[in-house]
């Protein structure tokens, strides 16, 4: 038996022998001699690679001999050493500036670094983005990256739980975000109301938590030749936290300086081993907030003259008519894990997945008690000389989410592939209280005043297959392909919810409405990329895609790159790209109340699928494909290990854009049936009827600039601007509606392309660090927006306009302070000063003639730069264990 065991032990040994002498070791410290965790060893030209651990030590076994490893870390010169076979070594890292950083997104080849990509890539750690104060990642990183915008929308129903999230301007629809580099689903709601973005669908960036993020990466460059649909703005990288030095919990909460707005938040990290060489991450999660109130104060001004006693009394006691004009009430609760095993010493099984539910609630327009009279002499909810009106509320409950399950492999011939599945899915269901259904309780004097609307669920299971190899040293080409099924249900609300004029601010989902749709695509990409010599790099790519309810569509870029020395880099791509219509954009049909320029009451509008026979009648066609031309050049260079800067200039037109037309009512106010239009409104009861079509034509061109210094003795600061304008080049209106005089997209519209967000954003962030103190001081300069008015003609209610004057709203200065203590080497403490100076956005003037609702407004409900809260406090603590 003992000599079974030798024999057994001598067979394994040898087995194994070639991999173990195969390795190269190694332990990284800083230039303090402590060990460096979670430092990238890459083996040059190839994605193979590994982590250093907590003792700062690493193993790896390169595809051949001789080979070049490649260390960087966040802060951290990137160095390189050779090994002509395998062996052990040891490292000290030094300080750098983050040109350095390997980066993944942006190439489907062997990871580059910053300075080494040939498309602009931000490179952001998640404690850069907590620094900004903010309380989720859409808000952080607009105080962060200067070409991306996010705001919450006020009185939107549904828009004011997502908040439209764009890059460069370009709208939710056209910036692609992934998490772990996979493609994460859009959400299930469309953004219908006036506010950026309307029309169009986004991501549900609130459901991925923080506390889950290690770090973002944002490609500022056209990518659908890489990545298909979407890409046309830039790429949003959310990577994954893996093995954490620590687990962590932390806590924070916050209020307005209003004394409205509490919020509070919560988060657990922990990672873990798993198996043998195994890891995961788990984030839990919670947040709350409450509403704010910045309504506006209309008084006796808004009475009518035939005014009633208990309205005159309603006013004098509610000089703000009722309304609240803020942020929605919201709870989140998240779950997420990230791990990974290996499958011996050529593959690892990976596999992420997030589960994030949100209950909300925001409100409607308050039904002043001359705006709805029926309800009052009804005698339903009061006896009528006691009726004070009533505010529905418009409560959402979100679900999100993300699985997905992979395996990292290397083949023979050094070619190295990644094989995956992914689903997601967002949901939204609604839900309407305090209100009533006034057609219903005309025909039967009474009414629900709760109502289930419906609501809607997009999904989508995508595989990919990806592989790539080095040619050459100095070619490497990358391939894929990729398989997706989409999934659209809108859900019927109850029948009273639609019962005629349905529920009073949000009309329930009619059973002609409601509705399953899917379609499918498949597509296969390449990507070669050559370095001609050390300085020059040359990348072209391309990638066809096929769906199955539109059509097809070939996209591909070219890029180079020249370095200037070591420390400097000229840039330039090209690129076509395109955005396949969203599945909600084609079959999406519904009603809702909506306030309309010149009108102080909110009116029933109609929205009618694209594949609607009467919009078919219309001669708007069948949607397809947004294309894409994107060209941009930029520079970067680091002049020394403290201080490197880059500008990129860019100019992306978009052809046959995507547009939710303007409210096509009666030209004359009088809904009376006399051309087709006016038929069609008849037919699906509702004064406007709004569609989606192929009709834009814009241009973009714009630049940013980024400055970074860090003296690696505590003192860091960061300057970053982007400057952007867009202009629309043509609106192609079909025949008929040409002909018949009516304006498929009115200045009002065409406004919140290329007015609603600002056309310049400036950082200036400062850090200092002395001892157990750390001092953030990061200044935030939004440009100029403009409410663009109306341009005269009859509303929906029959009423002559006249014409009004746009408003620029002045430039807004943001400052945030905060201020961090390490009450030990686990736990430090913190306070912040959101918006020091108490800014707000300028006061919307009367003789824009906008959608005001009679002075409820004080800023403008369609477009602002940083939102209405005002100044606020936040405190919180970090302990890592």
């Amino acid at each position: 038996m003992k000599l079974l065991r030798q024999l057994l032990f001598l067979t394994v040994f040898v087995a194994l022998s070639p991999s173990l002498f195969a390795q190269v070791t190694g332990v990284i410290s800083d230039d303090s001699g402590d060990p460096l965790f979670g430092v990238t060893v890459m083996e040059r030209g190839t994605s193979n690679g590994a982590i250093t651990d907590f003792d700062g030590a690493f193993t790896l076994t390169p595809s051949s001999y001789p080979c070049t490893l490649v260390f960087s870390y966040v802060g951290y010169g990137t160095q390189e050493m050779t090994f002509e076979s395998a062996g052990k070594t040891t490292l000290t890292m030094i300080p750098g500036i983050g040109l350095d950083e390997v980066v993944v997104t942006g190439t489907r080849g062997k990871p580059r670094t910053i300075l080494d990509s040939p498309v602009p890539i931000d490179n952001i750690n998640v404690n850069e983005l907590k620094q900004s104060g903010k309380p989720i990642i859409e808000r952080m990183l607009t105080f962060k990256v200067p070409s991306f915008n996010s705001q919450n929308q006020a009185i939107s129903d549904a828009t004011a739980h997502y908040d439209p999230a764009d890059l460069r301007g370009l709208g939710p629809s056209r910036t692609l975000v992934l998490v772990n580099g996979k493609r994460k689903n859009q959400s299930a709601q469309v953004y219908l109301n006036r506010t950026p973005g309307k029309g169009e669908v986004g991501i549900d960036l609130k459901s991925i938590p923080t506390a889950a993020i290690e770090r973002v990466e944002v490609l500022r460059d056209g990518a659908s030749a890489q990545y298909g649909s979407d890409a046309i703005a830039g790429v949003i990288n959310m990577v994954l936290k893996k093995n954490a030095q620590y687990s962590n919990l932390s806590a924070r909460s916050g209020i307005t300086s209003e004394g409205d707005g509490f919020f509070v938040g919560s988060s657990l990290n922990h990672a873990t081993g798993l198996g043998t060489d195994g890891y995961a991450n788990i984030t839990l999660g919670y947040y709350q907030q409450d509403i704010t109130n910045r309504a506006g104060s209309p008084g006796a001004s808004d009475l009518p003259d035939d005014a009633r006693q208990n309205e005159i009394d309603f006013v004098a006691d509610n000089p703000d008519i009722g309304m609240h004009v803020g942020q929605p009430k919201l709870a989140k609760t998240d779950l997420f894990l990230n791990a990974g095993h290996p499958i011996g010493d050529k593959a690892e099984l990976y596999t992420f997945h997030g589960y994030t539910t949100r209950v909300g609630q925001s409100f409607a327009y308050y039904r002043a008690p001359y705006w709805r009279r029926d309800v009052a002499d009804s005698g339903f909810i009061t006896r009528p000389e006691d009726f004070r009106g009533y505010q529905p509320t418009f409560e959402t409950d979100i679900k999100d989410h993300l699985n997905a399950v992979g395996l990292n492999f290397e083949l023979p011939e050094g070619i190295f592939g990644d094989a995956s599945i992914t689903y997601g899915s967002n949901s939204v269901n609604y839900r309407v209280n305090n209100s009533v259904n006034r057609d219903y309780l005309a025909d039967t004097g009474t009414s629900p005043r709760s109502f289930n609307p419906g609501g809607y669920l997009l999904s989508n299971v995508i595989g990919n297959l990806d592989l790539s190899k080095g040619i050459t040293e100095d070619l490497n080409l990358a391939v894929g392909a990729e398989y997706k099924v989409e999934n659209f249900h809108a859900y019927e609300g109850d029948p009273l919810s639609y019962y005629k004029g349905g529920s009073d601010s949000f009309a329930g989902i009619k059973p002609d409405e409601a509705g399953h749709w899917d379609r499918n695509s498949v597509a296969g990409y390449a990507q070669l990329d050559f370095d001609v010599t050390d300085a020059l790099l040359i990348g072209v790519a391309g990638r066809y895609e096929d769906f199955s309810d539109f059509g097809d569509n070939f996209s591909y870029k070219a890029n180079a790159r020249f370095k200037i020395g070591d420390d400097g880099a000229i840039r330039a791509s090209y690129s076509t790209g395109f955005r396949a219509p969203t599945l909600h954009q084609r079959h999406l049909t519904n009603s809702q109340y909506i306030i309309v320029a010149g009108s102080s009451e909110p009116l029933l509008q109609g929205t009618l699928a694209n594949n609607n026979a009467a919009v078919a009648a219309l001669g708007v066609p069948g949607l397809f494909a947004e294309t894409s031309q994107n060209i941009a050049a930029g520079l970067t260079y680091r002049f020394n290990n403290h201080l490197s800067a880059s500008v990129d200039f860019y100019q992306i037109n978009v052809d046959d854009r995507v547009l939710f037309s303007s409210q096509i009512g009666a030209l004359d106010g009088e809904l009376d049936g006399s051309d087709d239009v006016e038929q069609i409104l008849i037919d699906n009861n509702v004064v406007a009827v709004q569609f989606f079509i192929n009709a834009g034509d814009t241009k973009t061109t714009g630049a940013d600039i980024v400055l970074n210094y860090n003296s690696h003795t505590g003192f860091r600061g960061t300057l970053a601007a982007n400057f952007n304008t867009t202009e629309i080049d043509a609106i192609n209106t079909p025949a008929a509606l040409k002909d018949g005089g009516y304006n498929i997209f009115d200045r009002q519209e065409q406004g919140l392309i290329i007015n609603s967000r600002p056309q310049s954003k400036i950082i200036l962030g400062l850090g200092y660090d002395i001892r157990n103190w750390n001092f953030n001081l990061n200044n935030t300069l939004f440009g100029p927006v403009t409410v663009t008015a109306p341009s005269g003609g009859f509303d929906a209610s029959g009423v002559e306009q006249a014409n009004g004057e746009d408003q620029e709203l002045s430039s807004q200065l943001i400052t945030d302070l905060s201020i961090g203590y390490s009450l030990a080497e686990q736990l430090n403490v913190y306070a912040m000063v959101n918006n020091l100076l108490d800014a707000y956005p300028d006061e919307t003037l009367a003789s824009t003639n906008t959608a005001q609702a009679g002075s409820r407004f004080v800023y403008s409900s369609e477009v602002q730069q940083q939102g209405q809260l005002g100044m606020n406090f936040v405190i919180g603590f970090n302990y890592n264990f």
